[in-house]
């Protein structure tokens, strides 16, 4: 038995600790030692894995206003959604690992410019590194949204798999990171202060999962109410939270009962993209979960312009809308002129700081 087998058999005895046992106060304390303990492990995992090669995503250059990826199983029919949202030209057919290399396609959507990427399909054991699992999810980490295309036939079974294999390879979806703060120090001990009260974790065992990662001395402040899933993510430091939506395909194909019954436990959508039914819905919901909002630009001594919108995300603020369009803007910049929601008044004068709202008119004065 190699290393890594013995490491995977050790992880799978813990899991099935955690699984036998009944969550409640007296063993939350056991239960959070034990998901640190795995935590560690995989670390171990992932560095002598590591060491036999280091794992390649495709090479993707990322366009537009935003960068999305279709995850599903083989032959969900992502290729055929991609060329529905966009102008791709992604051959498709009917049987497994069709697409052998990410596919770009554009999207345009209320003037924003959507990449959206068509990947190979992944399964079961992707995070560990069956078929090109690995590869596909180093791309899903450096995109900006998430769309799981599921199998009408089976979508309850694939969702959890998709879920799952994320997960393990260190993807958060449709979570933000957790106010926490954990700040290193020389000595003293762990200093803990919470503005919450914790529902899931006592002192002893914050304590315990900083120790088991070998943080003995440090100052935590905690902002929200946390899981030990939760305090072990902020202590790794090494996840992706990215926002995502579930497409549910080949609606065509099973009644409509049935349809809506999958629809209400999956929280999808409904779509044929081979009918080209739903499309719409999907677009839109792509534009709102981006969190894209319009900012129309004027410039000194003329009308703004009000039929093209510089797309950007929120939150945002002058800087970001700076940055956008010129690196050279921050560093020359002046003041601004605000007209809209966000503005007093209109024309109000701000600074780099100020956060813009769907809607506003910026005029930007540089020196």
């Amino acid at each position: 038995m190699t290393r890594l087998d013995s490491i995977d058999e050790e992880i799978k005895s813990l899991e099935d600790q955690i699984r036998n046992t009944q969550y409640n106060k007296a063993t939350q304390h056991h239960i959070g030692l034990v998901k640190a303990k795995i935590a560690r492990l995989r670390e171990k995992q992932e560095l002598r894995g590591s060491k036999k090669g280091k794992i390649e995503g495709y090479a993707v250059k990322k366009s537009g206003d935003a960068t999305v990826i279709l995850v599903g199983f083989p032959s969900v029919g992502k290729s055929t959604l991609l060329n529905r949202l966009t102008n791709a030209a992604s051959k498709t057919a009917a049987y497994a690992f069709t697409t052998v290399s990410v596919i770009p396609g554009l999207m345009e959507y209320e003037h924003a410019k959507i990449q959206i990427l068509d990947v190979p399909g992944i399964m079961k054991g992707a995070a560990a590194g069956t078929g090109r699992g690995k590869e596909v999810l180093a791309v899903v980490r450096s995109c900006d949204m998430v769309i799981f295309i599921l199998d009408i036939l089976n979508p309850e079974e694939q969702f959890d798999v998709l879920k799952k294999e994320l997960y393990n390879f260190n993807i958060r979806i449709n979570s933000r990171k957790p106010d926490v703060i954990i700040k290193k120090k020389a000595k003293d001990g762990i200093s803990l202060s919470s503005t919450v009260k914790l529902s899931y974790l006592d002192r002893k065992t914050i304590v315990d999962i900083l120790n088991e990662f070998r943080i003995s001395n440090a100052d935590v402040v905690i902002r929200q109410d946390i899981n030990a899933d939760q305090l072990i993510d902020v202590i790794e430091g090494n996840k992706h939270y990215v926002p995502a939506i579930v497409i549910l395909n080949k609606i065509d194909m099973i009644p409509k009962d049935m349809v809506e019954l999958f629809v209400k436990k999956t929280g999808s959508i409904p779509v044929s993209a081979e009918r080209k039914t739903g499309i719409e819905k999907v677009k839109s919901e792509i534009f709102r979960t981006l969190s894209f909002i319009r900012i129309y630009m004027k410039e000194v001594g003329k009308k703004p312009d009000m039929d093209v919108p510089l797309i950007i995300k929120s939150p945002a603020t002058v800087e970001d809308v700076c940055s956008k369009i010129h690196r050279d803007f921050v560093k020359k910049f002046k003041y601004v002129k605000i007209w809209g929601k966000s503005a007093k008044f209109p024309g109000q004068k701000k600074s780099l700081e100020h956060h813009v709202i769907d809607g506003d008119v910026v005029e930007i004065h540089l020196r």
